[in-house]
């Protein structure tokens, strides 16, 4: 079958640009494959990283056609059929618009351009780190944001004992998950909050922090929670989005981690310590009080500390003024319909988070 690729090349501090290459292929070839076949056939000077060629040492991620992914792990007859998937689910929604009433459709009723002939790959470089050559990029800031959570068994957990250090098959199953991280950088290019924060170490970074924390010979739980529960570079710096759980390869789940430290932290923390532990246990107490959140005391309690922290006080003010000047100031709250059943989901999960939650051996 014949395919096209389009690949956004650079040179360092240059502007991109776009070269395009035609290859025919079999749908089991690897995105790899192909870009092997431009380098060596039409285009030596094409530069992307590469090594293990089976999905084992995360070399070569790239983008590719939007989303961060290992060239080697994805193929050309596989890919297609994601695009078709999409192509469809949007044909679908337009369906759907189509029949709506002319006077609702605006300027949106307008044709959309027809599919290529061809199939076509667009190639880029990964995000959130600077561009060294065509698809290469410098991973420092990678690297820096792994270094800081500092990745490693403490030094008490790496003494060599007296006899072995002995973990139960649940002790090593928690660290299985974590353990599969290759490092690619597909989670970190595809990163928002990284993006808009560059203090935010990273979901690659977080997600071997859990893997120490969960580690039942490390000796640095409590030290390593504090480090990781800062507001800009550690846990709650993350914007959840989900998409570093979308592009991991391995199945890592990065935002998983993230989370079971935020409830390590949360499980320690009262709610006067930190505005970021205030949010999460204030969100769910007003909830499980009427359903929904009470905005006016959402506001006092995450922002003003229930009236302790007078700035925080004082920043709500222009905004409390303005919504009463605009009649958006709630003046009284109604609880939701059914919120005693809300209440009791709520319990219900914390007590099987409660219950779940795994003992760590006493360290000496």
């Amino acid at each position: 079958m014949r395919v096209q690729f389009k690949i956004l090349r650079q040179n360092e501090n240059s502007a991109p640009y776009s070269a395009t290459y035609e290859l025919e292929v079999d749908p089991g070839n690897t995105i790899l494959d192909c870009l092997n076949r431009i380098k060596w056939e039409q285009d030596g000077g094409l530069a992307f990283r590469k090594n293990c060629r089976n999905t084992i040492c995360g070399s070569c991620s790239m983008r590719i056609n939007g989303r961060s992914a290992l060239a080697c792990k994805e193929s050309v007859g596989g890919e297609i059929a994601r695009l078709q998937a999409i192509a469809a689910m949007g044909d679908s929604h337009r369906d759907r618009f189509a029949n709506r009433p002319a006077e609702q459709k605006g300027h949106e009723n307008q044709a959309t351009a027809a599919p290529e002939d061809i199939p076509t790959f667009h190639i880029a470089p990964m995000g959130n780190m600077p561009v060294i050559k065509d698809l290469v990029v410098d991973m420092r800031g990678f690297w820096d944001g792994l270094e800081a959570v500092d990745p490693y068994v403490s030094t008490a957990g790496r003494q060599v004992p007296e006899r072995e250090f002995l973990q139960t098959p649940e002790e090593r199953d928690r660290l299985n998950q974590t353990g599969n991280c290759i490092l690619c950088g597909a989670c970190y290019s595809e990163c928002n909050a990284r993006e808009v924060n560059p203090d935010f170490v990273g979901p690659h970074a977080l997600a071997k922090a859990y893997r120490m924390v969960a580690d039942s010979r490390d000796a640095q739980t409590e030290a390593r929670l504090e480090d990781y529960n800062q507001p800009e570079s550690g846990v709650w710096a993350c914007t959840r989005c989900y998409y570093c759980n979308s592009v991991c390869p391995m199945e890592v789940a990065p935002l998983d981690q993230i989370s079971k430290i935020k409830q390590e932290i949360l499980d320690r923390k009262d709610a006067s310590a930190s505005r970021s532990v205030r949010h999460r246990k204030v969100l769910v107490d007003l909830v499980k009080q009427g359903g929904w959140i009470d905005e006016r005391r959402f506001g006092l309690e995450v922002v003003g500390n229930s009236f302790r922290d007078l700035q925080g006080l004082a920043s709500l003010g222009p905004l409390g003024l303005r919504m009463l000047v605009r009649g958006k100031l709630p003046l009284r709250f109604e609880p939701s319909e059914g919120a005693g059943e809300v209440r009791s989901l709520i319990e219900a999960v914390q007590a099987i988070e409660s219950a779940s939650t795994p003992s760590r051996s006493p360290q000496s």
